[in-house]
């Protein structure tokens, strides 16, 4: 008998515990409405944050209760912002598609090297021994951080440059991301003019450290019909709002620091 009432008591106890909190998950429950979930599954899942959101979850929240458009998701393109759109039951709006570009042509063949790394196989790292091997410290660092987050296998790491494929890059910007230089540049898909040099020293430092780099002769400027390039630190730089990409900038770069779309975006 001694040990029946503990027992018992202790079931009372649970029981009302039970009830507690049953009570409490009613009350205090926070209504989800479905259709987050339901474009949440439309995302690729990338997480990229190329939306402007946290991540594929933050947009679909944003899409069902911000209204946020749904044309945001670059790496879903066209098909993703349909079926954002089947769900809410709205117009679907077109995506923007959008590629990775590398400002830099400093390859084995075309830059100098101040000294051999041998360290960890990471860019970071390697910009950690005062700026990387590279005689340019504004170049690409050759060590495939972009390659290993690239969630669709469009980098490869080409006579110690990264190389894109425009065929598979989804414009998502990771590798932008990561890039310690900023080497990478995200630009519309449809871009026919790059600048395809990160360097900012002065024209003689530049080509001493790669033969291939910007000079800031300013001849790209003087050959722009629209005035949409301008070199500004030592660098040129293409306004697209006013680019037409006719290439005339392109033809007159005595370096080809400015490419046109059949050579920036060929592997």
């Amino acid at each position: 008998m001694t040990i029946i009432i503990p027992i018992i008591a202790v079931t009372g106890i649970g029981l009302l515990c039970a009830v507690m909190l049953s009570v409490a998950s009613s009350v205090m429950e926070v209504k989800v409405d479905e259709r987050v979930a339901q474009v949440r599954e439309c995302l690729p899942g990338a997480n990229c944050g190329s939306c402007g959101y946290t991540g594929c979850d933050g947009y679909a929240k944003a899409v069902v209760e911000q209204g946020a458009k749904t044309n945001l998701c670059i790496p879903g393109a066209d098909a993703t912002s349909q079926a954002i759109a089947d769900v809410l039951g709205v117009e679907a709006e077109e995506v923007v598609e959008q590629v990775a570009v590398v400002s830099c042509r400093g390859d084995c063949d075309h830059s100098n090297k101040k000294y051999r790394y041998q360290g960890i196989e990471s860019c970071q790292g390697a910009k950690l021994m005062f700026g990387g091997e590279g005689a340019c410290v504004y170049g690409c660092l050759g060590r495939g951080d972009c390659m290993a987050v690239c969630t669709n296998g469009a980098i490869t790491i080409e006579n110690g440059v990264a190389a894109i494929d425009p065929a598979v890059c989804k414009g998502c910007g990771l590798c932008a991301k990561v890039c310690p230089n900023q080497v990478i540049k995200i630009v519309a898909a449809d871009t026919q003019v790059a600048v395809v040099c990160n360097n900012k020293e002065p024209g003689a430092g530049a080509r001493k450290a790669c033969s291939n780099a910007c000079i800031a002769c300013r001849k790209c400027e003087r050959e722009c019909p629209e005035g949409a390039i301008t070199v500004r630190n030592n660098l040129a730089s293409v306004n697209y709002a006013k680019c037409i990409g006719c290439g005339d900038c392109a033809k007159g770069c005595p370096t080809g620091a400015v490419q046109l779309r059949n050579r920036f975006c060929t592997r």
